[in-house]
């Protein structure tokens, strides 16, 4: 981003006219669900204390930047590629899992690129996705109670009462890590590891297995004869050598999200510095909640996730409260529900938010709608049935005259096997020799770069 881009986002925008007062606490007086107990006040407000004085993990400009880019994705000028762990570990903090976490995005926003004719906006969801929402406070296993699991921001996934115990020094360990993964990822992307000139350096070690690698590869050989072709007319193209990433994960874990939360000089209002895009949950989208009333406040772009139990006049009322103004780039819908329900609850939900006249970003996430337990116990989810939903995602749309503008996916570099289905024929019974997701199961490599083709085959333009 240019200076005089940043000037301009700061200048576009004119402060919000709140409904009623805000501050970085207020959500402490609404009713906050999914937070978990802290044993000792004094320790928890001693690290607060202590993450306080710690640098933030982005800036406002930055996220000013990412929100201009979401309003010409809600033009239909852009596609949002957000993607990235279900649960970060701290454990992944490590070059090699970052690096292909990055890989995999490339590889997926070339295929879209070359497909859709479009430029793709890419965010991760990483450098931050510690924690995450459970569907009970405890867990039973062979008569014993625990805590139960809440991502590595809060305890941690043995199943011993020391483990489980919420930790607030574990809240200075993820902003650690997630300062490592964000200085990580800009030093990679800042020297030209997403340079289009040399495609080839993103494959991974496995490539070459997927059933797709040959239709990738003549992809990867188009492009660059492209870009042959244009520099031997225009010269040297050096706008291909770099591209930016955002980060993202849910707003959950409040205490650490409001410590982040500051102002800064020479802009109005508040940013949350812990990431450039926050969402709210399921979970937490309740409107007197605490999360919606913390996220009202913040001037980050917001996602919404919204799934079958939303009701249309629910979905109206967090508009209304989480952009009053209707400004553009603010708000991303991200739906999820399931390929079997989808075609019974996204049209009226649609039209919900076509009867308020404002701006959203709409975006499928085909994963947590199709998530199922097998009798083993083990969590997957069916590639096929992934694929049905953002299929139908897509023809829904166009139905009702809206855009679908991007996706949203668990997804990983590793060559893991946790859900089962895509070209290369994973079965139940493969499940047991990669699978290493603490919490939801994940798409690899091959199953992302198939989807990514998938998105392309399905507008109609062809991944050759």
């Amino acid at each position: 981003m240019t200076p005089s881009d940043a000037v301009a986002s700061r200048t576009s925008l004119r402060p919000v006219r709140a409904a009623r007062p805000w501050s970085a606490d207020s959500w402490k007086t609404h009713p906050a669900a999914q937070l978990p107990h802290y044993d000792d006040a004094g320790e928890l407000q001693a690290t607060l204390d202590k993450l306080d004085k710690l640098p933030p993990l982005v800036t406002s400009w930055e996220i000013l930047a990412l929100k201009q880019l979401l309003a010409e994705a809600q033009e239909g000028k852009r596609f949002l590629l957000q993607g990235g762990d279900c649960a970060e570990t701290f454990a992944d903090c490590n070059n090699e899992v970052i690096a292909n976490r990055l890989k995999v995005l490339l590889q997926m926003s070339l295929v879209l690129v070359h497909g859709l004719r479009m430029p793709v906006l890419r965010v991760g969801r990483f450098a931050g996705q510690y924690a995450k929402p459970r569907s009970a406070d405890t867990e039973t296993i062979d008569g014993v109670t625990l805590p139960v699991y809440r991502g590595e921001l809060v305890n941690g996934p043995e199943f011993n009462a020391a483990a489980r115990r919420a930790d607030p020094q574990r809240m200075l360990r993820g902003h650690a890590r997630s300062a490592m993964t964000m200085n990580f990822v800009r030093a990679l992307v800042d020297g030209g590891f997403a340079d289009l000139h040399h495609p080839e350096y993103w494959n991974l070690a496995w490539v070459d297995r997927s059933p797709l690698a040959g239709e990738y590869h003549r992809m990867v050989d188009g492009i660059s004869g492209a870009m042959h072709f244009m520099e031997t007319l225009a010269g040297p193209i050096t706008t291909f050598q770099r591209a930016d990433f955002y980060t993202s994960h849910e707003a959950l874990l409040l205490p650490y999200e409001q410590t982040l939360t500051r102002q800064v000089p020479r802009q109005w209002g508040w940013f949350n510095l812990s990431t450039h895009f926050p969402w709210i949950g399921m979970r937490t989208a309740a409107l007197d909640g605490a999360h919606v009333e913390f996220c009202r406040g913040i001037r980050n772009p917001i996602g919404i996730k919204v799934g079958p139990s939303m009701h249309a006049s629910q979905l109206q009322e967090l508009i209304e409260i989480l952009n009053p103004e209707d400004e553009p780039g603010r708000l991303t819908l991200i739906h999820r529900m399931g390929a079997g329900g989808i075609g019974q609850h996204l049209p009226r939900l649609i039209d919900a938010v076509k009867a308020t006249g404002r701006r959203v970003l709409w975006v499928c996430d085909p994963m947590h709608g199709n998530t199922e337990k097998l009798g083993s116990g083990v969590k997957t989810r069916r590639f096929a049935n992934i694929r049905s939903e953002l299929e139908q995602a897509f023809d829904i749309h166009t139905a009702a005259g809206t855009r679908l503008g991007g996706v949203h996916l668990e997804l990983t570099g590793e060559d893991v096997t946790e859900c089962v289905g895509g070209a290369s024929g994973l079965s139940e019974a493969d499940l047991g020799r990669a699978y290493k997701s603490t919490v939801d199961p994940r798409l690899n490599y091959e199953q992302s770069l198939e989807l990514a083709m998938l998105i392309v085959r399905k507008q109609g333009f062809g991944a050759g």
